[in-house]
């Protein structure tokens, strides 16, 4: 109904203001003096002729402009097409051929987008009961805010389309496109002309001088954004009925809640739309983000329309309060590209006031690319990113983040810029503990406030070669030459426990696994800790640069010349007096 609105809105327009012209000519002409009768009704008969041919002729110009645009750019309006319904879209043997340098380039077959409708249907996954819900007349006006760099032409436009589509037009103020440097010559006078004729007033198109990365981005769009609420998503993105209205609502009970739609997964081969399940966001030390279950009260309360507690979020959709926003500081200015800044908001916003939920009743669809846009090493900049969300918001367990990255607290060499002004912002909100966002937020997560010392873990006799943990399956620690990824990260904790690999995330996920002798075989296992029973077995006697020793057998974890593999082999035997060394300690306090 809204995009019908819309349609029409131009066209009524210009219809008033040419029978307003007729009108106030008709007036003139009859103060005049006419003596002859048929000439005056002449006159009425020409000008409503006239009249008429005008109002056709305009309804021919808008029906043109607003269907004729996509044509011209090779693109489809309309509800009918391939994907219709949401379901798979194919390709002939001849147009896969044709498809396949396009879908290297976008990270998604582009080739098959430009097939599919701007206005496709999507089928409605929320739960039952958020169909009956109904909301408050007197929502808040919504900016919508789309970040875009070499995106394809369709799939932009798809997301504009969906979104007056499915957004009452009472509660879309307008739609903020951010062109973070494009170089496509499409997204340039092509996007633009075609939104301006399509959409007049409602889309904005800001462009960046040059790329800054998502992160400032979004903080443009922001500043150009004039609606009470603003939304933030990926320009890859389809929205579904009645989205907006329980997340506005939502945020018009309390403007300090950041809400985020459910988001189901576009595939990126076919345009499939696949619903995912119920979750919330979460993430690991090293501030990846990733779906966990919701929480254990909201499943207890057996409503699954309602709200879902998420300590933070995905990242690519998230709707807030503009003037709450500001308040707390926006995104990170001083992150790069994009990484870790999702992560910094969920905790930012529970510290300091506000809260983040996830709602089942708003459901966006989402491309999940195989490639990402900005560069192809993102583990470099979500690093940067993630020390400076330590070192500002997560007190005594900023050292987690180091771990898992397995990189010293100090003197690591990597540049995470100044941080004063994040910390000073922190203080001025009287922001509560990251103990505090634990217990109460994130409980799931797990905690390694035990550890004494990580990273590589070195033997005198090889000194190239470091503990690593080898395939999964085998369950054997082994050595390899070493490059100091998760795969080599060696932790001893207080209680004596040797672990090996990438730190666990939640509670509910498998921990790190741990080194065991076992007493039966000569090489170390590698084991879940917490299914081991016997604590001697998994636990050892070490000091720095001094032997491994297992506390059940008394046997040491050393080192033998081999002529296979990469000289050396990894077992255990009796103790020669081999010394070992974990790269990196852990002072009290920190």
């Amino acid at each position: 109904m809204a995009v019908l609105l819309r349609r029409w809105r131009g066209l009524l327009v210009l219809n008033l203001m040419v029978v307003t012209g007729f009108m106030i000519f008709w007036s003139k002409c009859k103060s005049r003096s006419i003596k002859n009768i048929e000439q005056v009704e002449l006159v009425q008969t020409a000008s409503q002729e006239t009249l008429l041919k005008r109002l056709s002729f305009l309804e021919e110009v808008v029906y043109r402009q607003l269907n004729g645009l996509s044509r011209s750019l090779g693109l489809i309006e309309g509800y009918e097409g391939r994907g219709k319904g949401g379901l798979a879209a194919t390709l002939s043997p001849d147009e896969q051929v044709k498809a396949k340098d396009l879908g290297e380039k976008y990270g998604y077959n582009a080739y098959l987008s430009q097939k599919i409708s701007l206005d496709r249907s999507l089928p409605d996954f929320r739960p039952s009961k958020c169909k009956e819900l109904t909301y408050r007349k007197d929502l808040p006006q919504i900016s919508l805010i789309f970040i875009f760099v070499n995106e394809a032409l369709s799939v932009i436009l798809r997301s504009v389309h969906s979104a007056v589509n499915h957004t009452p037009a009472h509660l879309l103020k307008e739609i903020i496109l951010v062109d973070d440097d494009s170089d496509d010559d499409q997204l340039k006078g092509p996007l633009e002309e075609y939104v301006n004729k399509r959409y007049p007033g409602l889309v904005k198109i800001v462009r960046n001088k040059k790329r800054e990365g998502l992160i400032r981005a979004r903080i443009e769009g922001w500043k150009a954004a004039t609606g009470e609420v603003t939304g933030f998503f990926d320009a890859h993105v389809e929205f579904t009925p009645s989205w907006a209205e329980p997340v506005l609502s939502r945020i018009k009970e309390n403007r300090k809640r950041i809400i985020l739609p459910s988001i189901d997964n576009i595939k990126q081969d076919t345009f499939e739309l696949v619903p995912y399940g119920d979750s919330g966001h979460g993430y690991n030390w090293e501030l990846w983000c990733m779906y966990i279950s919701p929480p254990k009260e909201w499943w207890d309360a057996g409503d699954v329309s309602a709200p879902i507690r998420t300590p933070a979020m995905i990242g690519c959709s998230f709707v807030v309060n503009r003037k709450f926003f500001g308040e707390i500081g926006l995104l990170d200015p001083g992150m790069d590209v994009y990484g870790a800044e999702n992560i910094e908001l969920g905790i930012k916003v529970w510290l300091c006031g506000g809260s983040m939920e996830v709602l089942p009743c708003s459901r966006v669809a989402h491309i999940e690319r195989r490639k990402k846009p900005y560069h192809n090493n993102i583990g470099y900049f979500a690093r940067r990113n993630s020390l400076r969300v330590a070192e500002v918001w997560m007190d005594d367990y900023k050292s987690h983040v180091y771990m898992a990255w397995n990189i010293p607290m100090e003197d690591h060499g990597i540049d995470i810029g100044d941080i004063s002004q994040r910390v000073a912002l922190r203080k001025s909100m009287n922001c509560k503990s990251f103990q505090w966002y634990l217990d109460n937020v994130y409980p799931e997560m797990r905690n390694y406030n035990n550890t004494l010392f990580y990273g590589e873990l070195r033997n005198n006799k090889a000194s190239n070669l470091c503990i690593d943990q080898g395939e999964k399956e085998n369950h054997t620690a082994i050595l390899y030459p070493c490059h100091g990824e998760t795969p080599q990260l060696a932790r001893y904790t207080k209680e004596g426990f040797l672990y090996l690999g990438s730190l666990g995330s939640t509670k509910l996920t498998e921990d790190t696994r741990c080194i065991v002798d076992d007493k039966n075989s000569r090489f170390p296992q590698l084991l879940n800790c917490e299914k081991i029973t016997n604590v001697r077995q998994k636990s050892w006697h070490f000091f720095q640069n001094d032997s491994i020793v297992n506390v059940d057998t008394g046997r040491c974890l050393e080192v033998i010349p081999t002529k296979g593999g990469f000289g050396f082999e990894l077992l255990l035997q009796s103790c020669t007096g081999q010394k070992w060394n974990i790269k990196h300690s852990i002072k009290q306090g920190q």
